[in-house]
């Protein structure tokens, strides 16, 4: 049985208030679970189903604290409508300096939607970029949502809140390329390393204030009659296209 007090514990965590007072935060499902297992990150605490236990109870190790429960428990206690295996309470790291002598690293200006966010991170963490800037009005890290949406790639991406501009200023000799309507062709722009793609907010795109650090404009050739891309589809085209120089 779990009691009351760390089921109030765990669904405060939903909010970004209580999990920055408490630095700990969700992660579900099996896959999630399971990417957390095997990262650095502290484990605070684990709650399993007898079926998770069954298809990747190896996992587990010893001397970890896990409680069983049920599936019903599980639910009641996170934020998916369905979940049969796993359900964790990690600590979150402490914020690490950005490497700015990453090959490529995206910065992201205000992208407000988390499961963008998420994505992004898991396209991130596809290409092996491990460093990614967010302005402070970008989504939270650690909510749900990102974390459920990145299927683990959050516990391999570094991401960094800070002030883009101070960011910039610090960049040394990465080559900053920023997405815009009528930016260049990314089929004939030819990209260097390292770099830094930034990329504007789903519906305002980057700020006017940061199009003076740009030192490319770049943009995706649109040939249909679609009015934009998503902004997580648009990092994964530019990302291929990047690699690909």
């Amino acid at each position: 049985m779990i009691s009351k007090q760390l089921t109030k514990f765990v669904n405060s965590l939903k909010l970004k208030k209580y999990r920055k007072k408490a630095a700990a935060f969700l992660i579900e499902g099996a896959k999630n679970v399971n990417e957390l297992l095997e990262s650095d990150y502290k484990l605070l605490h684990l709650f399993v189903t007898e079926k998770y236990l069954a298809s990747h109870g190896h996992l587990l190790g010893s001397g970890r604290d896990v409680t069983i429960c049920s599936q019903a428990e599980l639910e009641q206690l996170g934020s998916f409508e369905t979940n049969e295996y796993a359900l964790a309470v990690a600590a979150m790291k402490p914020q690490s300096e950005v490497s700015f002598s990453a090959p490529l690293i995206l910065a992201l200006d205000g992208i407000s939607d988390p499961g963008n966010l998420g994505t992004i991170i898991r396209i991130a963490d596809w290409y092996g970029i491990a460093e990614i800037v967010a302005s402070p009005e970008t989504a939270d890290f650690y909510n749900p949502k990102v974390i459920n949406a990145s299927m683990g790639s959050f516990t391999r991406v570094n991401i960094h809140y800070m002030d883009l501009l101070s960011f910039f200023a610090k960049k040394g000799s990465g080559t900053v390329y920023g997405a815009v309507l009528d930016g260049k062709d990314i089929l004939r722009q030819q990209f260097n390393s390292p770099a830094i793609i930034l990329l504007g907010n789903e519906s305002q795109g980057i700020s006017p204030v940061f199009l003076p650090c740009l030192d490319h404009k770049i943009t995706i050739p649109r040939i249909g009659r679609a009015e934009s891309l998503n902004v997580a589809v648009s990092a994964a085209i530019i990302c291929d296209n990047y690699f690909r120089t």
